[in-house]
C-alpha cells in the first residue's frame, strides 16, 4: 500500500481512525465522544467527501483550544411530543450533537412513525449524510438538513448571504452498507472545496465564486462567496433549510451567524433539523426497499456510468479502505503541528516526505 512518487500520502483508514480519537481525547473530548467523531471524520474521508473529513480536524482543535468548542459538553435531548423533541447541543462538537438529535429521532419513530429533532447550540457537523444513513441502518427513511453562516450568495446576487445549507435523504434498499443517498449542498459547491483549494495552493473552476466586489473569481485566496446550486432552485432551497434549522430551533441564520472560519473563539450557536420516517407505517412498507433497489437496477440498465445518489460514495469508500486515505503535504504538515502540539506521534503515513 503505498503511493507514487508525486502523489499524495496515504494512511489507513483503521490507523487514522485511531489518531484521530486519541488526538481529540488529548484536547480535552471525552472518550466516547471522541470515537465516535474521529468514526465520521474518517468515514467521510472514505467516502472521498475531502471537505468534510479528517481535513476538518484542525479547525475543531482550533475552536477547542479557543473555546468556542465545549469538548466536555453534555447536549441534552428534551421530549415535547409523541415524535417531536429538541437536542440543546452546549457548543459541543456538531457530530456529537446531531449524532444523538438522530438517534432520538430514531426511538421516536419507532414509537410514533414520524421522529422530528430539531437541533441548537451545535457546531459544525460535517458531512449531512452521516445522520441519515443512521436512519437507514435502523430500518428508517431519513432526512436531514443543517445549515452555515454566509457562504453562498442568493440567486441575482452578488454577495453572500445564506450558508451551504445542505440537504440529505437517505431510503433503504435491503443492502445497510448501500442505502440510496441523497447529500448535497444548496450551493454550486461546498464552502469547503474553496478552504481546500486556499490549502492546496490551487484555482478553482470558473464560475463557482466571486470576490469582495462580487464578481467572478478563480482564486480561492478572492473568492469569499459561492454561487447556488442550480440558480433559483438551490437559492429557494438554502432559504427554506435556514429557517428550519436556525429560527425553528431557536437559531438565527446566514449573515446573522458566527463565521466559521473568522471569529474563532465565538460559539457557532447552529441549528440543525433531524428527521427518521417508519416505513413499517405506510401502503408500501414490505416492498419500499426492494422497489428502490429495483429502480436502481432499472436506471442503471438504460447506460453505463450511470449511478445512483450515494454510489461514488461507496466506491470511493472501496478504494480508499483497500489503499490508504490520501492526504496532501499541507494537510500533513497541519496534523504534524497538532500531534506536536497535543504530544502525540503524528499519523503513520505512508511514502510522506
Amino acid at each position: 500500500m503505498t503511493a507514487p512518487a508525486g502523489d499524495p500520502a496515504l494512511v489507513a483508514a483503521g490507523a487514522l481512525r485511531a489518531w484521530t480519537a486519541h488526538a481529540l481525547e488529548r484536547a480535552g473530548v471525552a472518550a466516547t465522544d471522541a470515537g465516535r467523531v474521529a468514526d465520521c471524520l474518517v468515514q467521510t474521508s472514505l467516502w472521498g467527501i475531502d471537505s468534510h473529513g479528517v481535513s476538518r480536524l484542525p479547525h475543531y482543535l482550533d475552536r477547542i483550544e479557543l473555546g468556542s468548542i465545549n469538548p466536555r459538553a453534555r447536549p441534552v435531548f428534551t421530549r415535547s411530543g409523541p415524535g417531536t423533541g429538541s437536542v440543546d447541543g452546549d457548543h459541543a462538537l456538531g457530530f456529537v450533537a446531531v449524532s444523538l438529535a438522530m438517534d432520538h429521532a430514531i426511538m421516536l419513530a419507532r414509537e410514533a412513525g414520524v421522529g422530528v429533532v430539531g437541533v441548537s447550540n451545535s457546531s459544525h457537523c460535517g458531512a449531512i449524510g452521516l445522520y441519515t444513513r443512521k436512519a437507514t441502518a435502523a430500518g428508517m427513511v431519513g432526512i436531514g438538513f443543517t445549515h452555515s453562516d454566509s457562504f453562498v450568495t442568493p440567486h441575482g446576487g452578488d454577495h453572500a448571504f445564506f450558508g451551504t445549507n445542505p440537504i440529505s435523504i437517505a431510503v433503504p434498499t435491503g443492502d445497510p452498507a448501500r442505502p440510496l443517498c441523497v447529500d448535497m449542498a444548496t450551493s454550486i459547491v461546498p464552502w469547503n472545496i474553496i478552504m481546500n483549494a486556499r490549502m492546496a495552493g490551487q484555482p478553482v473552476a470558473p464560475g463557482l465564486g466571486v470576490d469582495a466586489a462580487g464578481a467572478e473569481s478563480t482564486d480561492p485566496e478572492q473568492i469569499v462567496a459561492v454561487r447556488p446550486a442550480a440558480g433559483h432552485k438551490g437559492y429557494a432551497l438554502a432559504f427554506a433549510i435556514d429557517m428550519l434549522c436556525g429560527p425553528l430551533n431557536g437559531m438565527n441564520y446566514g449573515p446573522h451567524l458566527t463565521r466559521m472560519y473568522a471569529e474563532l473563539d465565538q460559539p457557532r450557536r447552529l441549528g440543525s433539523l433531524m428527521i427518521a420516517l417508519d416505513p413499517a407505517r405506510f401502503a408500501g412498507a414490505a416492498t419500499l426497499a426492494p422497489a428502490v433497489a429495483a429502480a436502481i437496477r432499472e436506471v442503471k440498465a438504460q447506460r453505463e456510468g450511470i449511478l445512483a445518489p450515494g454510489d461514488p460514495e461507496y466506491r470511493s469508500a472501496e478504494a480508499r479502505g483497500r489503499d490508504g486515505i490520501p492526504m496532501d503535504a499541507p494537510l500533513r504538515a497541519e496534523l504534524r503541528h497538532w500531534a506536536a502540539k497535543l504530544g502525540v506521534e503524528p499519523p503513520p503515513f505512508i511514502d510522506a516526505d
